[in-house]
């Protein structure tokens, strides 16, 4: 697809500005077996930056496993029609290697590679069932070039505030 052919994306997250009810379900020890989900209950706030082509959210859980606190800066890069999507845990302040990817039919996909205990992965970010009063929010990690993929994080939110409040 030629650059000028693309869709211009940039506003991609607008249905998500605002206050969210989120519930989180996290997968302890990824890629290990494991079959141990803790669950958590909190916020996500989301604001717009720069007129929309970037917003910043905060995530704010709390459950038996302890709190998280992270923040997503997504940016969006206007060349390539994608977004870049930047996570932050409060727990170590690390800023990991960002998500890439776009919107298609109402679903976002996002990629990355990470790492395990230095082990080399592959990691999936995938918004789906997106209303103006919910979301669904996954991550998978692979560790076999992509062939399997295991769920390890996964977030429900709905919406506390009016759309556009």
């Amino acid at each position: 697809m030629a650059k000028n052919d693309r869709r211009d994306g940039s506003h991609d997250f607008d249905w998500e500005l605002g206050a969210w009810r989120t519930h989180l379900r996290r997968l302890r020890g990824p890629l290990t077996g494991s079959t141990d989900w803790v669950e958590y209950e909190g916020t996500s706030i989301v604001r717009s930056v720069w007129e929309g082509r970037a917003n910043l959210l905060e995530l704010d859980v709390n459950g038996p496993a302890g709190r998280i606190e992270g923040l997503s800066l997504r940016l969006y890069r206007p060349d390539a029609a994608q977004w870049y999507l930047h996570f932050a845990n409060a727990a170590n302040g690390v800023l990991v290697l960002p998500a890439i990817g776009e919107f298609a039919d109402g679903r976002g996909e996002f990629w990355t590679h990470d790492d395990i205990e230095g082990r080399a992965i592959l990691s999936r970010f995938v918004i789906s069932e997106i209303t103006s009063t919910s979301a669904r929010f996954e991550q998978a990690f692979s560790d076999d070039g992509g062939r399997s993929w295991e769920s390890n994080w996964v977030a429900v939110d709905t919406r506390i505030d009016e759309p556009g409040t």
